[in-house]
């Protein structure tokens, strides 16, 4: 192994490693800030990079401020807690736009991320996982178990019921805390971001005859664009979500069980708007070629992954252009983003 090294951080890539090089060697520490001077450890030595572990800042960025989370580093929930929230926005765009640059070879397209209202605070659900009595989080390290009391990124709420929890006799397994009632369908996990993304999903889709929303879920998207459209249709391969996105359908909604593929292939058919929202995989290519030849005339593309979303919008982009993309600051604190694309029919 390696010894120790000093390194001056070049970067912050997606998923909040700092970017650094030891002897022409690509080095990734976590919990850094571009032009901070580190101590590191390597931890796992690859034929062209090192993963190493942060043992101390020798010189600090000014936008390095103290964690609230006393479990910070420790939980591997969050990884930008020691970063200023204004810079934490600044940090997701600028991945956002080198992806979309690199993978997607657009330029121009990114516009500024959307602020989470509340930076902390702001999850409406957490999992816990249960072991000899302690609630706790799967570690940074996955093999070590992190007790909590706290979580600091989750609703007051939230955090009131973890302590009833605590004060319990706890048996093995886990256990998800929520400030609402799940019978009452699927919510975003944070609520006032979840609105802005809605406000971008409405825009985006405009109005129409027909909407295709696949991978609807219980309809979150789906439902709140009814009443721009005539005909809406959702597809998830979900049960319990299809089950409660029909409870609460209106006359003009119906939803699919099953998978996109062989949906798409039948439902895309003189579709104006279809809205995207495939897990962090991204879509599979068949779907992206269904995309591709029925060519609905707006496709408005939810994701959660930066990664695969450029990759997407390469494989569509024969066919469309693509307008507009705003990152979604949906989780802070997190290494995660979100981002909405629209895409017009050329």
């Amino acid at each position: 192994m390696l010894p120790p090294s000093e390194l001056t951080i070049t970067d912050v890539g997606f998923g909040g490693k700092g970017v650094g090089r030891v002897a022409g060697k690509v080095w990734f520490v976590p919990y850094v800030l571009a032009e901070e001077v580190v101590r590191a450890q390597p931890r796992r030595v690859r034929k062209d990079f090192v993963e190493a572990e942060l043992l101390s800042v020798e010189q600090a960025s000014v936008d390095r401020v103290t964690p609230k989370c006393e479990y910070f580093t420790r939980c591997g929930g969050c990884a930008y807690q020691h970063v200023r929230y204004g810079t934490q926005l600044e940090l997701k765009q600028r991945q956002v736009e080198s992806l979309v640059r690199r993978v997607a070879k657009l330029e121009g397209r990114v516009e500024a991320v959307r602020s989470s209202p509340e930076p902390y605070q702001y999850r409406n659900r957490i999992t816990l996982h249960i072991r000899e009595g302690r609630a706790g989080f799967i570690g940074a390290d996955p093999t070590k178990f992190v007790p909590i009391k706290r979580c600091e990124i989750a609703a007051e709420a939230v955090n009131e019921k973890l302590t009833q929890l605590l004060s319990r006799r706890l048996h093995d397994g886990h256990i998800t805390l929520r400030d609402h009632d799940p019978a009452q369908g699927f919510r975003q996990t944070n609520n006032a971001a979840a609105e802005i993304l809605l406000e971008l999903v409405r825009e985006f889709a405009g109005s129409g005859s027909r909407l295709v929303d696949a991978y609807c879920g219980s309809g979150f998207f789906s439902r709140s664009l009814r009443d721009q459209f005539a005909a809406v249709v959702g597809v998830d391969w979900s049960v319990p979500a299809i089950e409660s996105a029909r409870e609460l359908a209106g006359e003009n909604e119906i939803y699919y069980l099953g998978d996109a593929r062989e949906h798409l292939s039948v439902h895309l058919a003189d579709t104006d708007v279809l809205v995207l929202d495939p897990p962090a995989e991204g879509l599979v290519a068949e779907v992206a070629a269904l995309v591709a030849e029925r060519r609905p005339e707006r496709v408005v593309y939810v994701s959660c992954n930066p990664a695969t979303f450029s990759r997407d919008l390469a494989r569509l982009s024969a066919v469309y252009e693509v307008q507009r993309i705003v990152p979604v600051d949906m989780f802070p604190q997190t290494a995660e983003i979100e981002c909405v694309g629209l895409l017009t029919r050329k």
